[in-house]
């Protein structure tokens, strides 16, 4: 993971002295290119006789380049890279067969199952707000969707005191997509996100495919 930290900073020291403090009002400028967030993670789309217990949460990070579209700069696109690390209990239990993993329920688990997951994250944004070259308070709706592609998962769970541990499952979906939106007034804004992508593919329990996609709900910081 110290790679991907080196590297974003790289990315972000070459970049970041394009914001000038000698901007006057009518320049054309950048805006919001760190940003810093943490979110509340719930599973949604379960199987009826699943439930994911406990508190799961998210860290995200990285830089976005701010296009603007007009001379004002209230309308711009946001194209990113960042890195994620989520962690958030999923209700099943994972085993291994003649080589496959098989997902079933437990009964026994109770706030004991988890799932880990550290990623790179591509952001796509439309940025609507009310700033200009010399205004960093301002109203802000930035929407878009956002791809992320798996670097390291690892899942386990515990049933009567033994802990059982998976890492790079195979049947997880390492590319991953969503729609985002982020809206508020100055340092604090509320974030959402809806995944459009099942967690596991070709899964099943029983009979039922295995659907379980996530949505988060946060607050994310954005520094030039």
């Amino acid at each position: 993971m110290k790679k991907i930290f080196l590297l974003l900073l790289s990315i972000i020291s070459l970049n970041i002295s394009a914001q000038k403090d000698s901007l006057q009002l009518g320049d054309k400028y950048l805006e919001d290119q760190l940003y810093l967030g943490i979110s509340y993670i719930q599973l949604f789309n379960q199987p009826d006789n699943v439930i994911g217990s406990g508190f799961s949460y998210g860290f995200n990070s990285g830089y976005i380049k701010d296009i603007s579209l007009v001379k004002s700069g209230r309308l711009a696109l946001g194209i990113g890279v960042g890195y994620a690390y989520e962690s958030f209990n999923h209700g099943y239990k994972i085993s291994s067969q003649s080589n496959n993993v098989v997902v079933e329920v437990d009964p026994n688990i109770v706030e004991t199952s988890g799932f880990r997951l550290h990623s790179l994250e591509f952001p796509f944004e439309i940025r609507w707000r009310t700033s200009n070259a010399n205004r960093y308070k301002f109203w802000r709706v930035y929407s878009g969707f956002k791809i992320s592609y798996n670097l390291k998962n690892t899942l386990e769970y515990t049933s009567n005191s033994l802990l059982t541990e998976y890492k790079n499952i195979e049947r997880f979906n390492k590319l991953q997509y969503g729609l985002t939106i982020a809206a508020g007034y100055s340092t604090f804004n509320f974030s959402l996100y809806y995944g459009l992508t099942p967690l596991f593919k070709s899964s099943t329990l029983g009979t039922n495919p295995i659907d379980t996609k996530v949505i988060k709900l946060g607050m994310i910081f954005y520094i030039l």
